[in-house]
């Protein structure tokens, strides 16, 4: 290589680690931060599932200490005592609605609370409702319990056939056995019915003079061969 060239290397060279120092001068400050905000994030990340730990360990130790009362009241008390949040809220709501031959009052106001708590998911609110009317039993009005049942009996929502299997009883208790039979005809051949709750519907459909109906098939059962 002769001298000229050489030269016009390194002065390339030198040209380029310029613009690279300059470069890093003005822009090399987007790096400290990305390395500060993964640093920082990762540190964050951290410390919410240590306060998140932290807290299940409070309310799991608030809700055994509870339990532990003998008293229904004490225990109702103590319970509502525990510090929760989101899903902790749903779980003591049930707990305190878990007894309600010692506090009725207590057990509908806890319940109450949960089905009005639009912070707790959907599927607590409609098993608070389901299972307040249950408790209330005919201490409620009919229509009342009717109007809570429908309000969860829709298409999508986890605990639809169990509040269209109370809304038949409510037809029972009504006086209208025709309408509950149909009303119970038709669920036991709902797909989304479980087994347990087919068997209950049976039962009952048997006991209103009805005749049971056979399973439907699978939608998905292969065809039979034809014999040849």
């Amino acid at each position: 290589m002769s001298t000229p060239d050489s030269f016009v290397d390194e002065v390339t060279d030198a040209v380029r680690r310029d613009r690279l120092f300059a470069a890093f001068r003005k822009y090399g400050w987007i790096g400290v931060v990305l390395v500060v905000v993964i640093v920082g994030g990762a540190a964050w990340n951290e410390w919410q599932k240590a306060q998140a730990a932290s807290r299940a360990q409070a309310f799991g130790d608030g809700v055994m200490a509870a339990l532990e009362k003998t008293d229904a009241g004490e225990r109702v008390k103590a319970l509502a005592a525990v510090p929760a949040d989101g899903d902790q809220k749903a779980l003591l709501a049930l707990l305190q609605a878990s007894n309600p031959s010692a506090d009725k009052a207590g057990a509908l106001a806890a319940l109450d609370a949960m089905a009005a708590d639009t912070k707790v998911p959907q599927i607590y609110r409609d098993l608070a409702v389901l299972k307040r009317v249950a408790v209330a039993g005919p201490d409620q009005p009919l229509a009342e319990r009717r109007t809570a049942l429908q309000a969860i009996d829709v298409a999508g929502r986890p605990f639809r056939v169990l509040a269209e299997e109370q809304l038949a009883y409510l037809l029972i208790e009504e006086g209208k056995k025709d309408d509950a039979l149909k009303a119970l005809l038709a669920l036991v051949q709902d797909q989304e019915a479980p087994a347990g709750m087919r068997q209950r519907l049976g039962l009952a459909i048997t006991s209103l003079g009805g005749t049971v109906p056979e399973p439907k098939p699978a939608a998905n059962a292969a065809a039979a061969p034809s014999a040849g």
